[in-house]
């Protein structure tokens, strides 16, 4: 919520470890004396901002106005229906979304709209926390997934040999690396380009360079091309910078 209401105005950023230390005193507080949780909602925070609201006392006099409401308007609350506050939180709800942010997750692919897609209608079928939980576990299932792919192939001429691999290499395509690694002659000189892989961790490096130690009697050599992969990881920290000074900026 706190990060959706930064979107909605160009003042102050929230910060999401005091608010989350203020609600976790606040529910230990209110658990001690029997009251309701608390929490941080969306609705009342972008009904504070669409008013004008510039500051943290806007939420607090909102808190305010509730209990002046409560302990001296209980008898006309009543009679307001309940269908009537239904509709203002469908109206409010409708208000907030953002149609442009989910065209823009099309820049992410059809899994992320998907993802998005789920996590929406099970909140609205169930209630927030199985939504929120199934986004999450959609999410982690694309990772792994993502993690998972690997594309090895090996191309030979003469004694040189290249040795492609796209995705990620993880402890998981071992296997398959080493099996293509059995059909390289062991006196072999073997690039190794990284321009299309994502990642690669330590159980890939050592099986490579185990390659090249268990052959250099045979006269094997073993070249890493990282060039690529450390030219986009500097270029996505220069965006972070970038970006970063852009929003000190505003």
């Amino acid at each position: 919520s706190a990060a959706a209401v930064d979107r909605m105005h160009q003042g102050p950023r929230a910060d999401f470890d005091r608010d989350l230390t203020a609600q976790g005193v606040g529910n230990m507080l209110c658990g001690v004396l029997g009251a309701l949780p608390m929490t941080g909602v969306i609705v009342r925070s972008s009904a504070n901002v669409q008013a004008g609201a510039r500051t943290r006392l806007s939420a607090m006099l909102h808190a305010l106005w509730l209990l002046a409401a409560v302990v001296l308007l209980a008898a006309l609350l009543e009679q307001i229906p309940i269908a009537s506050l239904a509709g203002v939180l469908v109206y409010t709800g409708l208000k907030l979304i953002d149609l442009n942010a989910l065209r823009q997750l099309g820049r992410y692919g059809r899994m992320a709209m998907l993802i998005h897609l789920a996590t929406a209608l099970t909140i609205v079928a169930t209630d927030l926390l199985t939504g929120v939980l199934l986004g999450f576990a959609l999410t982690l299932g694309q990772l792994a997934w993502q993690a998972s792919r690997l594309r090895v192939t090996v191309v030979q001429e003469g004694r040189r040999v290249e040795l492609r691999m796209q995705g990620a290499a993880t402890f998981l395509k071992v296997p398959r690396l080493a099996r293509a690694l059995e059909g390289v002659p062991k006196n072999a000189c073997v690039h190794v380009p990284m321009t299309h892989l994502q990642y690669i961790d330590h159980a890939c490096m050592e099986l490579l360079e185990e390659w090249q130690r268990a052959n250099q009697a045979s006269g094997a050599r073993l070249i890493i091309e990282p060039r690529a992969l450390t030219r986009r990881v500097e270029g996505r920290r220069r965006q972070a910078v970038h970006l970063a000074a852009a929003a000190d900026g505003n």
